[in-house]
């Protein structure tokens, strides 16, 4: 079939944070080819190109997209079981978290942690997604892109994706040249899970899970990121959001305890009191995005119009109803500068901002 090309398409139904203007040119690729088809049509005709998958992690202006938005919504899971392991292969239009749910349903581990997080297979590489201790880059084998300049499909080893934290060369030195349309994963069968985020393990004692099965783990992480209203329902208008609006700043050892310091001298920090931290190998340390808003002044649920922070999650910038893109980068930028005023730390946003400015 020809491809085709719809115009003028608004993009905010298609984001969870539900802002963006509409795309001057639309389409659908379900197939392989069809995403071939599109760069070719885009490239030939010199249309920018939006690569759109589940539209949880974007903030898209309200101009919208002036070429084409090229929506990767590939389909399709095979499954090749071999001893204590199992092969996977997956359409990168797969929604993310009915991937998880079959997975633990079929005992195989690898995914548990990452339960509830919106969007589709295709972004999982990008962001290198994680939560609770787990990242995918763990279970992933290749990705399957197709290079927008030329229409090749590539296979791109793991070692050669550059998985870092909440990164890969997708976001980075690579970003805009690959539409992603399958994921190669591996998983362990039979294996037990294996929980290593001190909140989860305290969250699953008290649901009375000493020996968690894979299943325990995904249930009690549904719930915990329920009451932080991270999981995208219609029925929570807290959910309104890209999730974790800021990266979780990594720095070394030093960095942290000079910053902790500051804090004290200036009354922002009682004397006994330390500023949170969790070692990254090899010599880095976390500090909680989170943490550091509500010091910066930014308490959970404070508002600017149709725009604020989420009651239940200081990382989550939500839209209340009606909020604009320019309102979310604006308030997104006082977090940001809030922070850094007041901390030191820089914060580093998420989501992909489409014609804005962060």
């Amino acid at each position: 079939m020809p491809l085709s090309i719809q115009e003028h398409v608004p993009l905010a139904p298609f984001t969870t944070l539900g802002v963006g203007g509409p795309a001057r040119y639309y389409t659908l690729a379900r197939e392989r080819d069809e995403v071939r088809e599109a760069a070719d049509w885009a490239f030939t005709r010199r249309q920018p190109l939006l690569v759109l998958g589940g539209g949880s992690n974007l903030v898209i202006a309200d101009g919208g997209w002036s070429g084409l938005v090229l929506h990767v919504a590939v389909r399709g899971i095979s499954s090749e079981p071999s001893g204590s392991e199992v092969a996977l292969a997956v359409g990168a239009g797969e929604p993310w978290d009915e991937l998880v749910s079959a997975t633990v349903d079929k005992g195989w581990a690898g995914f548990e942690c990452l339960s509830g997080i919106p969007g589709f297979v295709g972004a999982t590489p990008i962001q290198n997604v994680g939560a609770y201790g787990q990242e995918v880059a763990e279970s992933i084998v290749a990705v399957e892109a197709v290079e927008l300049s030329t229409g090749r499909l590539a296979t791109i080893e793991s070692a050669a994706c550059r998985f870092g934290y909440r990164d890969s060369r997708f976001k980075g030195a690579d970003r805009g040249r690959y539409a992603i349309v399958g994921v190669r994963y591996r998983l362990r069968v039979g294996a037990p899970t294996s929980v290593r985020y001190p909140d989860l393990a305290r969250a699953l004692e008290e649901r009375g899970a000493a020996e968690p099965t894979l299943a325990d783990v995904r249930a009690c992480v549904l719930a915990v990121r329920r009451r932080k209203s991270m999981v995208v329902d219609a029925a929570d208008p807290f959910s309104r959001s890209v999730g974790s609006f800021f990266v979780n700043p990594i720095t070394p050892a030093a960095a942290v305890d000079a910053a902790e310091e500051s804090l004290r001298r200036r009354g922002h920090l009682a004397a006994d009191e330390r500023m949170p931290r969790y070692p990254v190998p090899p010599d880095g340390v976390k500090v909680p995005a989170a943490w550091l808003i509500e010091r910066s002044g930014l308490p959970r649920g404070v508002r600017r119009g149709a725009v604020g922070l989420s009651p239940h999650h200081a990382l989550a910038i939500v839209n209340h109803g009606g909020a604009t893109a320019a309102e979310i980068a604006s308030f997104a930028r006082e977090v940001r500068d809030r922070v850094r005023d007041r901390t030191g730390f820089v914060l580093s946003p998420e989501p992909v901002f489409v014609g804005l400015t962060f």
